[in-house]
């Protein structure tokens, strides 16, 4: 397994303990202490879950398992792949502790953080599938009958 998935596997690990432990957290407030759960915690938490853990693991899993680009294709570049990984991680962090922040301390001044969080994740989304398209086609050793 290269090094980009197995830390793109690691990272959706740590997101989905993050997810959990604010899914608990949840649980906890709210069953034993009877205190109303903040909608942005909510939020943070399928964002940990759905962002973090699932899309982050597909990601991975689509970059080590598509078929390898053509000799001549240069449309995948391994770069952008490294940079994907980077621009999904710190949007997704970065959103992840602003609505965790935005649910106890609520204030205009978080609405830029998750912002930009949340359009890190587009921008990676968008860039994975640029980087990807040409990857989403039959292996080379399959043969038509």
């Amino acid at each position: 397994m290269p090094p980009l998935v197995r830390r793109y596997i690691k990272t959706a690990f740590v997101f989905m303990l993050l997810g959990m432990l604010a899914g608990a957290f949840m649980s906890v407030s709210q069953g034993f202490l009877g205190r109303p759960i903040p909608p942005l915690l909510v939020v943070a938490h399928g964002h940990a879950l759905l962002v973090g853990f699932v899309l982050m693991t597909i990601i991975g899993v689509a970059t080590w398992m598509f078929p390898r680009p053509a000799r001549e294709d240069l449309r995948y570049r391994p770069e952008l792949a490294e940079a994907i990984y980077w621009i999904m991680t710190l949007g997704t962090a970065l959103r992840f502790v602003a609505e965790v922040a935005g649910a106890y301390r609520p204030g205009p001044e978080l609405r830029v953080p998750i912002t930009v969080g949340g359009l890190g994740q587009a921008l990676a989304a968008v860039l994975f599938v640029y980087n990807m398209w040409a990857r989403v086609r039959a292996p080379s050793t399959l043969r038509e009958p």
